[in-house]
């Protein structure tokens, strides 16, 4: 396991403890929870970019078009 040594403005220090505290965690756990969401966002951009660019324009505009005329008879 690595070591990460960041450095932070004291405030966002010690809005992260209370954060922490919040949740029942350490900080060690709330940071390392937090990366967890950032990278998972990060890959699922770089998925749907890497499927949006393989995929057909006009078929992706029917999908929208049938999933907007779902929404609006709802």
């Amino acid at each position: 396991m690595a070591t990460l040594i960041i450095r932070m403005p004291d405030d966002k220090h010690n809005r992260l403890k209370a954060l922490a505290k919040h949740r029942h965690l350490s900080i060690n756990k709330l940071i390392e929870e937090l990366s967890t969401v950032a990278i998972t966002e990060f890959d699922n951009s770089v998925r749907f970019r890497s499927l949006a660019a393989s995929g057909d324009i006009s078929q992706g505009l029917e999908l929208l078009d049938k999933i907007d005329s779902h929404f609006s008879t709802n």
